[in-house]
């Protein structure tokens, strides 16, 4: 039973208000610790905080006053100037913020929050007494395993990031010294399991890292995620949105303008019935149905951009993440937002919540450098991740890159073989972009240590199988010494898919556009044996040929005619169909309670046609794991 009867709603109101707030607070929090004489920033800050714990006192959330309280009188006594701004201070307060947040978290089910954690309680007494150190103690520091360098001789200098799609430059760094030491405090234990984005093997083995003193509320349960963290990531998908009234202004214009056409389209169908059938009327009538079709299309368009959320919404969390990690690894790495005015579909932001945090945190943990190997090997101390937003046609890009150690494809292809993930004959077929496409395989990992940040080998998996969910594609290129650069390909919206509309027999399917590179036909003659598997040459690539009807288990009648040249993130082949019926912008019907295997929705052409979206990474993972591809092809395997 709810603790606030007849308030959800209020309740609801301040969560959506609270969490932007505080998340707000966060990044302010970060900059803070960059410019700590900063009043300004201060001032905005404690302002946040006072909101927040406004809200809390009017739903009557004690322990979350009192959380609040403390905080907030830490903040005023650092705005006074009677307290400095030390590493271990914004412990401190970041303790309190993330305490302020599972507190959120439990609100969000309709119940009263508990009280919080007590060491993070007596940590912000202990602060407002001055006495920092003593309310957060600290442990004898432990070993944590760095793997092992190449040292690639370049010239030193700061990423050049109008380069992104090149790797970042700098200077590879030098062998890591060993027993790098963190203390206890910078220990904080991670709430996201991550894959190690890095190439090399490592060999030291890390002891298990101590709990940091604020790692776990009193009343979760041991050995886990605390409960509250959890209640929040089990939350339901929030089915609400933030629309600009101008843009709702602009829809019902639309909405006014086509009912009067409508009217108009009404008259003129009285006037032919009547048997007005002149020349003037049938005009008029043309021009009333291009009106209409005008309207509906920008109709159709401003109800897309609704949709549609800049992108700075969901970046807004990442600095304290990086913040965090950083702090517990003992390194010095700030996190470069641009584009965040980028508008993305709402459904697509919160799909890509989970593999962003995934990538940002492998930059940090395994992409950047400790601070003592970047000086060695002439960097600056300081390391570098971006993330950026920005549209390209109809697409969104999104960019994560670094400055750090890079990769090496031949030392990705020697852990792979080493873990039994591919053969050392797979391997030896791959070329670079493929062996690097390697750490997206389930269970890959460089990490001889599991850790509370990374070593199960499931991270990276992650973050492909969400970006492919999201119809998208995800690109890497890296240099060893030189830095990682993450590439996402993303749709506009996920309720508009172009398609290209092929023929099986008389039966139509849709494939995604952004898949097809080229249609050619296909002459027999050409068809070649490699391995027993049928494969094509184009421009000197040996593709595999695939019909659509062995995909989808039908009987092939006729070898096809025609072939699709598809590509996706790991593999190119050739898709054999009868014939096309054009090109057309799908919008796309979910298959809520039955969903055969290989169909990612339907849609309707404009014949009233009722036409499968086919899930061609289903289609094609389904043979792969029944039938070889071609044995100089096995890569394609590896979906």
């Amino acid at each position: 039973m709810s603790d606030f009867g007849g308030m959800e709603d209020l309740l609801q109101d301040f969560l959506q208000e609270a969490h932007d707030l505080l998340s707000d607070v966060d990044n302010k929090l970060v900059d803070l610790e960059k410019m700590p004489d900063d009043r300004g920033l201060l001032n905005d800050i404690f302002r946040g905080f006072h909101t927040v714990k406004g809200g809390a006192g009017f739903l009557n959330a004690t322990e979350l006053v009192t959380l609040c309280h403390l905080t907030e009188n830490l903040f005023d006594r650092l705005r006074n100037g009677e307290l400095e701004l030390t590493p271990e201070l914004m412990d401190v307060i970041m303790a309190a913020t993330k305490g302020v947040r599972e507190m959120f978290g439990e609100l969000g089910q309709m119940v009263q929050p508990q009280a919080a954690d007590p060491a993070v309680i007596a940590a912000l007494q202990g602060a407002l007494t001055g006495e920092v150190h003593a309310a957060a103690p600290v442990a004898e520091p432990v070993p944590v395993a760095e793997p092992p360098q190449e040292t690639v001789s370049s010239a030193p200098g700061e990423p050049d990031w109008n380069l992104l799609h090149s790797a970042v430059t700098g200077q590879a760094p030098a062998a890591a010294p060993q027993g790098e030491l963190i203390t206890k405090a910078e220990a904080a234990s991670a709430e996201i399991a991550v894959m190690p984005a890095t190439a090399v093997p490592s060999t030291d083995v890390a002891q298990p890292a101590p709990a940091s003193p604020f790692g776990r509320r009193a009343t979760d349960k041991p050995g886990g995620q605390p409960a509250n963290a959890r209640r929040v990531e089990e939350r339901a998908r929030e089915n609400t949105i933030r629309v600009d009234t101008s843009r709702l202004d602009q829809v019902l214009n639309l909405s006014g303008e086509i009912g009067l056409t409508k009217n108009r389209l009404t008259s003129l169908r009285a006037d032919i019935l009547a048997g007005k059938n002149d020349s003037e009327t049938l005009h008029a009538l043309d021009q009333a149905v291009s009106q209409l079709d005008l309207l509906v299309s920008d109709l159709q368009n401003s109800v897309m951009k609704t949709r549609m959320q800049p992108i700075g919404r969901l970046f807004q969390k990442y600095p304290r993440i990086a913040r965090d990690l950083a702090r517990q690894l003992g390194k010095d790495v700030e996190l470069v937002l641009a584009g965040e005015e980028t508008e993305v579909d709402k459904t697509m932001i919160e799909d890509l919540a989970d593999p962003l945090i995934h990538l940002i945190r492998n930059a940090v943990d395994h992409g950047v450098e400790m601070p003592s190997e970047r000086q060695m090997a002439g960097k600056p101390v300081k390391s570098l991740v971006r993330l950026e937003a920005r549209q390209e046609g109809d697409h969104i890009v999104l960019i994560i890159a670094d400055d750090g150690k890079g990769m090496s494809a031949e030392r990705i292809r020697a852990k792979a073989i080493e873990k039994g993930l591919v053969s050392e004959e797979e391997a030896n077929t791959l070329d670079e972009r493929q062996s690097l496409n390697l750490i997206f395989l389930p269970g890959f990992s460089t990490k001889a240590q599991i850790s509370d940040v990374s070593g199960r080998g499931v991270g990276m998996d992650v973050v492909k199988t969400n970006i492919q969910k999201l119809n998208g594609s995800i690109e890497i290129r890296s240099e060893p010494g030189k830095g990682s650069v993450f590439i996402i390909s993303l749709p506009l919206t996920l309720a508009i898919l172009p398609v290209l509309l092929v023929l099986l027999g008389e039966q139509p399917f849709a494939l995604p556009l952004s898949m097809v590179r080229e249609i050619l036909p296909i002459e027999q003659s050409r068809i070649q044996e490699v391995g027993g598997k049928e494969t094509l040459v184009v421009r000197g690539e040996v593709l595999p040929v695939i019909t659509l009807a062995r995909l989808l288990g039908w009987p092939q009648k006729n070898y096809p005619e025609y072939g699709v040249f598809m590509q996706t993130a790991e593999r190119s082949f050739i898709l054999g169909v009868d014939s096309f019926a054009g090109r057309d912008d799908a919008v796309i019907k979910s298959l809520e309670d039955f969903r055969p295997k290989g169909v990612a929705g339907v849609t309707t052409l404009s014949n009233g046609q009722i036409v499968l979206i086919l899930d061609m990474k289903e289609l094609l993972s389904d043979i792969g794991q029944h039938a070889d591809i071609g044995s100089g092809m096995r890569s394609l395997d590896f979906v």
